[in-house]
């Protein structure tokens, strides 16, 4: 086999008369070169000039060639190349020398790429041929037709290296000539050669980096394996790549699997872009299998194979589970990147569990991984749904190194649109402009949500006059917050108007806007009305969402209307919508409401069996209802499973199943999570307090008594007194001894309450 482009064996025959391949059928040899014979003259010219060149070679050719300026003719070239064509440097210093006194013919340039192929100097034949297409004003379609006339034509007499045609396909795909190129392909192959997998493999990269080109690609792809081309493992894994693209993730499985018949064994890339695709697809279990037979193979899945399946586990809830795959990953020391941390970080934060998202970005800096504006974002989205504005603004100030964005600024201002701070929020739209940044429609949407939520509609209205006043265009999302807002100032007839006043803008509901509208309903014991909005959404075709479904479910039960709860449920798993943990939360707090915990227990089985994960919301209910009824065997067993996933129970749950150990006698575990609770830095209520600061005092426990005497005073809110009678005679005691040392206004405090 040569080098670069390769003759046709007697296999490539019969191949090219495959019925599929609309090729000739016969080869062509390669013409002779038959240049015209010099006379006499020029004869003794050309023999001068050559003379001149060889003995003369140390000096520069301007000077030994000046006498012959004027009398050099096309021909004159191509006689001299033929009488120096064994001394490459000098072929070269002539061409040089001739292309500044003179336009060159193309049959002189192909001659000098010939020869340059032929001294295995590439990268000057690679620059002869593209240089000629960088010419201005060139006929595209006259000069390439030349061009390969030439270059067929200087072929077999002046190197004979099928390299040539490799190096001018390539510069055709690289100049963006690509129906040239392919037509060059099959010119090729009617003298009996394929050009190289390499160089059609760019051919392949040029198409499928354009949207437009992917088609192309596959039908390139199949054709030139049908004429010959033994494509290798690089040009399998960009069709691999541009059927996963195109949603035929099936087809590139099917691919990957009859690579191997074809001689070509599929590498981590192949595996890796196939199982993105089903992950992209989510489905899960052709992926597991996949990577089963990749390690069969004794291929090491990379960040990226793993990165796919991390993105479908967070996509699908699963984000515990997606946690162990990243330890899995370090396990087998692949150590994870930005982007598979920053998937982690954004799953956890969606699923509400804002601590375990602050735990891996901390851990991803403790790893010298620097986060990116995307994983500062997607944490500050966290800790604003979660309330926690401090900690989101203190994450902020640290990403101004990261040079934060307009997501970023709109991100925060959303949170404390939210909080209802619109101080701050209107302060960080000013620092934005400042800083040249434009808010955008998403910003001013944020802005107008936050001022309706406070009812301040009419500026509202202002500030949506003041954005379509600087060009931008309001979108349904604008209007969908001024709605909202609307509803939630209790205004639910003019948000109402709005809706059917979208229509004459131009704009549609979506469901969003029937979804806002059935919650205000919902809120307000009109279940009526919200249940109408719903068929009307179905009846003009819009698809309901589960957030739609959980404001109904919400609605049913905050009545009391459990069985319509329960009736809804089983309504959606049959027309094939999937609940989430917010469905199931709403039926299984009114049941712990009700204390019918063996209802909530039933209702939380066929949640777990139905395939959807339990958040924390469900845990809190869950412990908080079983610890009401006395259930501290389920409460304690919840507890565990909670944390074990890496959730935490809030102060309302903390204070029901402390209480509920202390009316069991269960000391112990009532200790050990009072002490949990403590450790969280959350606040028990005055109940536990006075149990515990009771309970070591009769133990002759001081140093914890003081100690929690210490923690009272500091956390338990001024305006409410200690009613326990040891308790009071042992803070007095406290503060007798201590009044030397304690700080006036706190013994001032305590002697109001004490008294």
């Amino acid at each position: 086999m040569m080098r670069g482009g390769r003759f046709l064996s007697g296999l490539g025959y019969l191949l090219l008369r495959h019925p599929g391949v609309r090729y000739f059928t016969s080869v062509r040899p390669f013409p002779s070169f038959t240049p015209r014979k010099p006379g006499v003259v020029d004869s003794e010219l050309v023999q001068h000039i050559t003379m001149s060149i060889k003995q003369r070679r140390s000096e520069s050719l301007c000077r030994v060639l000046r006498q012959y300026e004027c009398k050099l003719r096309p021909d004159h070239l191509v006689w001299v190349f033929m009488n120096i064509r064994g001394d490459y440097k000098l072929v070269l210093g002539f061409f040089d020398w001739a292309s500044m006194h003179r336009e060159l013919s193309l049959e002189a340039r192909c001659i000098v790429i010939q020869i340059a192929v032929a001294s295995k100097d590439y990268k000057m034949a690679h620059s002869l041929i593209y240089d000629f297409w960088m010419k201005p004003g060139l006929n595209v379609a006259h000069a390439y037709s030349c061009f390969v006339d030439r270059l067929i034509y200087t072929h077999k007499d002046w190197g004979s290296d099928p390299h040539v045609f490799d190096l001018f396909f390539e510069v055709l795909v690289q100049v963006g000539m690509l129906s040239e190129a392919r037509e060059f392909f099959v010119k090729m192959l009617n003298y009996g050669l394929v050009i190289s997998v390499d160089s059609c493999g760019l051919l392949l990269s040029h198409l499928s980096s354009d949207k437009e080109g992917l088609k192309d690609s596959l039908s390139v792809f199949r054709e030139f394996l049908e004429a010959g081309v033994p494509w290798n493992c690089v040009s399998y894994n960009i069709i691999i790549h541009i059927l996963c693209r195109l949603g035929k993730v099936k087809e590139a499985h099917h691919l990957l699997v009859h690579m191997e018949s074809r001689g070509c064994m599929p590498d981590v890339v192949s595996y890796s872009t196939v199982t993105d695709g089903y992950c992209r697809a989510g489905e899960l279990r052709p992926v597991l299998r996949l990577l089963e037979e990749m390690n069969a193979k004794g291929l090491k899945p990379n960040a990226f194979t793993y990165n796919g399946i991390l993105s479908l586990m967070c996509n699908t809830g699963n984000v515990i589970e997606a946690e162990k795959v990243l330890r899995e990953m370090m396990s087998k020391e692949i150590q994870p990147d930005k982007v598979v941390y920053t998937t982690l970080i954004d799953g956890y934060c969606k699923s509400n569990n804002v601590d375990a998202a602050i735990r891996i970005f901390e851990e991803m800096q403790s790893e010298r991984i620097l986060p990116d504006s995307i994983a500062y974002t997607a944490v500050i989205c966290g800790l604003c749904q979660s309330g926690q504005m401090i900690e989101a603004a203190k994450r902020f100030q640290e990403m101004i190194e990261a040079a934060p964005d307009e997501v970023a600024y709109t991100a925060l201002i959303d949170g404390y649109c939210k909080a209802g701070e619109l101080v701050k929020a209107f302060s960080l739209h000013n620092e934005m402009i400042k800083l040249g940044l434009t808010p955008n429609v998403v910003t001013y949407t944020t802005l107008t949500d936050g001022l309706c939520k406070q009812g301040e509609v009419k500026t509202a209205n202002d500030l949506l006059h003041e954005t379509c006043s600087k060009g931008l265009e309001l979108n349904i999302w604008t209007y969908n917050a001024l709605i909202n807002g609307l509803c939630k100032a209790g205004n639910i007839q003019q948000a109402v108007k709005i809706m059917e006043d979208l229509d004459v803008a131009g704009l549609h509901p979506d469901v969003v806007t029937y979804t806002t509208l059935m919650d205000a309903y919902c809120k307000c014991g009109d279940m009526g009305k919200a249940c109408n909005l719903l068929r009307e959404m179905l009846d003009r075709g819009i698809q309901p969402t589960v957030v739609t479904f959980n404001v109904l479910m919400n609605g049913f039960c905050l009545k009391g209307m459990t069985q319509d709860g329960k009736g809804l449920l089983e309504w959606m798993l049959n027309k094939g919508f999937m609940p989430n943990s917010a469905t199931y939360n709403s039926l299984l707090k009114q049941y712990c409401i009700r204390n019918d915990m063996p209802a909530a227990t039933a209702v939380y089985k066929a949640m777990c069996a139905s395939g959807v994960v339990p958040d924390r919301n469900t845990y809190n209910i869950l412990i908080k209802g079983h610890s009401k009824a006395r259930n501290m065997k389920e409460a304690w067993y919840l507890h565990k499973e909670m944390v074990k996933k890496g959730f935490k129970l809030n102060t309302s749950c903390y204070n029901a199943i402390v209480r509920g150990f202390l009316k069991k006698k269960k000391y112990t575990e009532a200790k050990e999570l009072f002490e949990e609770m403590r450790k969280e830095g959350l606040v028990p209520d005055k109940e536990i307090y006075n149990f515990f600061l009771d309970k070591n005092f009769d133990e002759g426990n001081m140093e914890m008594t003081l100690e929690l005497c210490d923690e009272t005073i500091e956390k338990c809110l001024a305006s409410e007194k200690l009613d326990n009678g040891k308790t009071l005679q042992l803070l007095k005691a406290y503060f007798s001894a201590n009044r030397g040392t304690e700080k006036p206004s706190k013994l001032a405090h305590w002697d109001r309450i004490c008294l």
